[in-house]
């Protein structure tokens, strides 16, 4: 499952340069698929889902950062827990259970995200 930040989130930004697919960003800012990824042009997701990945998408969170789903693998491939959480200090990012995905779904991702 990906990791949430909750509203608890201090804004103090820890997490950000932590995460290894760039799925974290400051609250009300824009992103994109390709920010951190090997992504460019028109792609299809493993989910199916068509996307522009270098289109501007919408933020999550105007308040707070907070991390793309789609872009979190919870780390998986490159350590061997989800680092935000590991370096956050109030604790605020925390599983997702609106996003379950399987170690191996997440694997998946963390090679078409990076192209290995």
């Amino acid at each position: 499952m990906a990791i949430i930040i909750t509203d608890e989130c201090i804004n103090c930004g820890a997490c950000e340069p932590e995460c290894p697919n760039t799925a974290i960003y400051e609250g009300a800012d824009d992103w994109r698929y390709k920010d951190g990824t090997k992504l460019n042009g028109k792609v299809v997701l493993p989910d199916g889902t068509e996307v522009d990945a270098e289109a501007v998408q919408t933020p999550i969170s105007d308040e707070y950062y907070y991390i793309v789903p789609s872009k979190c693998t919870e780390c998986k491939g490159f350590h061997d827990e989800p680092q935000c959480a590991a370096v956050c200090p109030v604790d605020c990012c925390v599983p997702d259970g609106e996003h379950v995905e399987s170690d191996e779904t997440l694997l998946n991702k963390q090679a078409f995200l990076h192209n290995e």
